[in-house]
Parts: structure tokens; C-alpha cells; sequence
């Protein structure tokens, strides 16, 4: 259906996030929403925590409207533990927020992240669309035979749950083979997952950046550098860029620009997170402890210079598109990730990659046109960093015009918010899911098995 169709019948969405922090979730869901806003559909959003000073512009500056709820009530953990139960009861307390005490009513709403509301939002009356980034029973380790046992109920309400939507959808053809692996309940009912993949606001990227502003000022070098862009999380193997970066500068010198270097991590941290403050303590001891020079959050360009390693701990556009646009390389560490918005963001502005050779990125990167996808072998990783060093200049702008090209063709905003246009009004037009009919059943086994889970918890 084309768009003049859909901006004559307008669409009421509400979408539902967890938090609206800083993220590559948080991305997708922002331009999502400001794509098919701009599409003429009325959108709202949902979340339990939304902080202005850390958040994405489009929802602080009123491009989105934005309803805060389950942020005082429910706290983040109890103690530093019950982490996925307190992030389950604050998902509830917001899903009951909408439901009860607010006036709006939707056509359809936008769940992602977490499954465990949908039968609270069936009540609405809206149809249910659920994106699944990765399926969230695979993003915690399981040490003990405690941790095991209470994870059992809490994996058992995100199947049910999530094969309560009226359509789900998932980021990559990688995440959709994880989650027939994952969900072998509703792959047998035969719920497969559209793909739709992630997508880039270019004009974002396009913009120019004012090197003036004091936060990229200080960012500027004559060093060549490499630059890794995550959150501050140890799933995100930031060390192998460090350790890599460590062999790069023990081998021989292989191009002028091998004797003056510099690293830099950045990306996601929020103090209010134990462990983005705990990695990034242990990164910083991880340089330190292979003899490389490390600064934090420094003042001047004098003094990152002063560094071999430079972290930056949550970072701005501004400083994101800059560092980007100035690096030899983007390395991208993280194993098996679902699917990778930072790469797309490095292609489309001319710099090469070098990611892992698992997950999203083996869909988003073209090995050895656009980066290269490697084990997790920091040698294999300083030897590739090399090899990108001694390039001459025309092989290597070759190799980023390479990378914008391939994120234009496939990843583009326009495409991404078209197919998801397109699912929602198909979504709007159909009957309703062939769950429905358990509905009252499942919600009720949800919140028994809820009830349990929260009690092995606290036993």
C-alpha cells in the first residue's frame, strides 16, 4: 500500500519501551516512531524511564510525544539482584498505566524488548505487534541450579506471551533462526517471524558537524585512529578491541601511520547501571595492564593525546558522527550480536569495519568490500588492523564508498519505515491472531507462573 493510502487513514501506535536511554534498541524504536509519524499515523510512547539528559533528541525536544510510567513504584533491582523481575513488575505497572488511566485509545501497539504486557495490552483492543531484537532467555548466564530453576517460569511467560502478538517480527534472518532455536513451542504452531531489518536516519549523518563545539574539539588528533562504539556491557567483548589494539602496536611497523595511534571506547553508560561502572573500571585496568596509557573523559584535545586509550563515557551525535568520520577503522566486538546498528552508521559514513564473523554483522558488512569479519583473536584482529593501515588512501576510500553504497541499497530509513508501514496496515486490516482464543488462559498461567517465579526469587 502506498503512502498517500495510509496518510488519508492515519493509524493511532503506541509504542512500548522498556527505557529510552541511549542504545541501538532505543534507535530503532525512535525512528520507527518518527517514520510513521511522519507518515501521518498519531504516535505515542510508552516508557518506565525516560531521562532527559540521556536519551535520544527526538524525544526530549517534542518531535515525539513521550509518557512516562512504572518508573516509582517498581525499582530498578532489590538489592542489586532481581534484575528480570523488577524489569517484568515495571513492564506490568506501565502496560496497567495505559490501560487504566489513560484516556488514549490505539489501532495498534508496538511492543519490543519485552513480551511479558502483551496480554494486559490484548485488553485494549488494539492489535499487537512485537519486534524481538533476541529472544531475552538467551541474554543471561545461568550459574547455579537457582538461577536455572527460576529462569525455567520466567523463559515459560516470554514464549506464551510473545506468541500472544498479532505479528511478530525480528531484526535480522540471524535472530530469526535463534528464535525458532529459542521458541520451539511457537515454531511448532508455526509463528515464523517476519524480518525487518534496522535502519539509519541518514539526513542524521548527513548534517555537518560544528568541530567548534567544545565536546569535538577535544576529540581532535593528528594520531590515526581506531574507534569501538558500545555500551558498557561485558557481552560486548570491548577488551578484544584493547587487546587487539595492544598486538597492532607490537608488530612491526608496517605504514607511516603505525608508529601513532590511538584507541578509542565509547558509547552507552548510565551511572545507574552497576555494571557500566564496573566494566569500564575493569577496562581501564585491562589497558593499563598491557602497558597502553589511558585517559577518561578528557578535558582538552591536549589530553586525550596524552593517551594511547581514550574512553568516553556516553557520547553525543555530534562526537559519534566525528570520531566515525575520522577513524582509519570501526571495531565492532561484540559475538553472536542480534544485529548491529553501529557498523550500518560506520558504512554509511565511508569507514571501514571490522566486526565478528557471527550474528547481524555477516548480514550487514560485505567481507572484504565493506570491513572484514574475523574471529575473536586479537591477533587476527591487529594483523587485519594493519592490513587496513598499509592501504593506500584510493583502496581505502574505495572501501568506505563501498560501505555507504551497500547501507543506501539495503538500510536505509525510508526503506525500513515503508515495509514497517506496510505490516501495520496489512496488521490493522486482519483478523485477529489465532492466540486470542487462549488469551484468558494464558494470562492467567502467566501471572501463576510469575507469582512462582518471584518466589523462588526471594526464597
Amino acid at each position: 500500500m502506498d503512502n498517500n493510502t495510509t496518510t488519508t487513514t492515519p493509524l493511532r501506535i503506541a509504542f512500548i519501551h522498556p527505557d529510552l536511554g541511549i542504545g541501538g534498541a532505543e534507535r530503532l524504536v525512535v525512528d520507527a516512531a518518527v517514520g510513521l509519524q511522519n507518515l501521518g499515523h498519531k504516535v505515542v510512547m510508552y516508557t518506565s524511564h525516560h531521562d532527559p539528559a540521556h536519551c535520544f533528541e527526538e524525544t526530549r525536544d517534542g518531535t515525539l510525544t513521550v509518557r512516562v510510567g512504572g518508573n516509582t513504584i517498581v525499582p530498578r533491582t532489590l538489592f542489586n539482584r532481581f534484575y528480570i523481575v523488577c524489569a517484568i513488575l515495571r513492564n506490568l505497572h506501565l502496560a496497567l498505566s495505559l490501560l487504566f488511566l489513560s484516556s488514549e485509545t490505539f489501532d495498534i501497539i508496538i511492543v519490543d524488548q519485552l513480551s511479558v504486557s502483551i496480554p494486559l495490552l490484548r485488553w485494549t483492543g488494539a492489535k499487537i505487534f512485537f519486534y524481538c531484537h533476541f529472544p531475552d532467555k538467551l541474554l543471561t548466564r545461568r550459574d547455579s541450579l537457582l538461577k536455572r530453576l527460576y529462569r525455567f517460569p520466567v523463559d515459560l511467560i516470554e514464549e506464551l506471551t510473545t506468541g500472544m502478538a498479532d505479528s511478530i517480527v525480528v531484526n535480522s534472518k540471524f535472530t530469526a533462526q535463534i528464535f525458532a532455536q529459542s521458541f520451539q513451542l511457537l515454531h511448532q504452531l508455526h509463528v515464523p517471524p517476519d524480518v525487518l531489518y534496522p535502519s539509519l536516519q541518514l539526513d542524521k549523518f548527513d548534517r555537518t558537524i560544528d568541530t567548534a563545539l567544545p565536546e569535538v574539539d577535544l576529540l581532535k588528533t593528528a594520531k590515526t585512529s581506531f574507534v569501538s562504539i558500545n555500551r558498557y556491557e561485558r557481552k560486548k567483548d570491548i577488551g578484544l578491541a584493547i587487546r587487539a589494539f595492544a598486538k597492532l602496536l607490537a608488530l612491526p611497523p608496517s605504514s607511516p601511520h603505525q608508529p601513532n595511534l590511538r584507541l578509542v571506547i565509547a558509547g552507552g553508560y548510565d551511572t545507574r547501571v552497576d555494571e557500566n561502572v564496573e566494566h569500564h573500571n575493569e577496562l581501564v585496568q585491562l589497558a593499563q595492564d598491557l602497558g597502553l596509557s589511558t585517559v577518561t573523559m578528557p578535558k582538552s584535545a591536549a589530553e586525550a593525546d596524552s593517551a594511547q586509550v581514550v574512553f568516553l563515557l556516553s557520547i553525543s551525535d555530534a562526537q559519534k558522527i566525528f570520531l566515525i568520520q575520522h577513524a582509519r577503522a570501526l571495531l565492532y566486538t561484540p559475538t553472536n550480536e542480534h544485529f548491529g546498528i553501529v557498523p550500518v552508521e560506520a558504512m554509511y559514513l565511508r569507514c571501514p569495519v571490522i566486526a565478528i564473523n557471527s550474528g547481524g554483522p555477516t548480514e550487514s558488512i560485505d567481507n572484504s568490500v565493506t570491513g572484514y569479519l574475523c574471529p575473536a583473536d586479537p591477533q587476527v584482529w591487529a594483523e587485519t588492523m594493519q592490513e587496513l593501515l598499509t592501504k593506500s588512501d584510493h583502496d581505502w576510500h574505495q572501501m568506505g564508498n563501498a560501505g555507504r553504497e551497500r547501507v543506501l541499497r539495503l538500510f536505509s530509513l525510508n526503506a525500513f519505515v515503508t515495509k514497517l508501514n506496510s505490516i501495520l496496515v496489512l496488521l490493522h486490516q486482519s483478523p485477529p491472531s489465532a492466540l486470542v482464543e487462549f488469551g484468558p488462559t494464558l494470562t492467567i498461567l502467566s501471572f501463576f507462573v510469575l507469582a512462582l517465579a518471584a518466589l523462588a526469587l526471594l526464597r
